[in-house]
């Protein structure tokens, strides 16, 4: 088994779920810096990233820009089905697939992918299902410590410490 995509949901698993409106009814997220540069190196090291998130957000399309996930869908509401569509694209497997959610709504992706990962905080219904339940929270490192255990499995450990020396 070799991990070559992963998958991302957003809000509970990139952010720590929180969504806050300014007065003029801007939203606001937070995004761990921390997961941005995990996300860069898994990058770096020749993997994919996809976000499949249910929730529009144009804070989010920001970030993704930002970290040049070219794989970032949003409004979705079957999310297993957005990624069958997308592995069939990438010519992946499910085999090839690891994934981070946190709620009722990734059960049906968490389920299908080899290998699914939830933050510490995530909905007692799902974390039962997940392969890995992580120590950190979502938003607080949790998509990190996703990907340094993957690197850590798929054998990359040296590379990655490569990408930044």
């Amino acid at each position: 088994m070799s991990i070559k995509l992963i998958v991302l949901d957003v809000d509970g698993t990139m952010t720590d779920s929180r969504i806050t409106y300014s007065e003029e009814g801007d939203e606001i997220k937070s995004f761990n810096v921390k997961d941005g540069l995990a996300i860069a190196s898994w990058r770096k090291l020749g993997r994919q990233v996809a976000i499949i998130t249910g929730r529009s957000s144009k804070i989010v399309e920001r970030r993704a820009k930002e970290l040049h996930i070219e794989h970032f869908y949003q409004g979705v509401h079957n999310k297993r089905e957005v990624l069958e569509s997308l592995l069939e694209k990438l010519d992946l497997k499910m085999e090839n697939v690891a994934a981070i959610g946190d709620d009722l709504n990734d059960l049906k992706m968490l389920k299908a992918v080899q290998l699914s990962f939830v933050p510490s905080d995530a909905s007692r219904y799902v974390d039962k299902e997940a392969d890995v339940v992580l120590s950190k929270k979502g938003g607080d490192g949790a998509v990190r410590e996703m990907i340094e255990r993957l690197i850590i499995q798929e054998g990359l450990e040296e590379k990655y410490l490569q990408l930044w020396a």
